[in-house]
């Protein structure tokens, strides 16, 4: 599904609506935190995983 210009203007245009020109840069401050912290979580989920494999071959002692 492809969002384009149309949509994402229809989006803007619906969030103003809701919540006001003056909330916007906190909206987006908020979202943009919240990326972050989604990116932080899967990279270290990715990063755990990668670890685990590799100890897979080694040997328990």
């Amino acid at each position: 599904m492809d969002v384009g210009v149309p949509e994402l203007l229809i989006i803007l245009l619906i969030v103003v609506i809701f919540f006001g020109v003056g909330r916007l840069p906190e909206l987006g401050g908020a979202v943009g935190k919240s990326i972050k912290e989604f990116r932080k979580a899967t990279k270290d989920i990715t990063e755990g995983e990668t670890t685990e494999s590799s100890d897979e071959g080694k040997p328990e002692s």
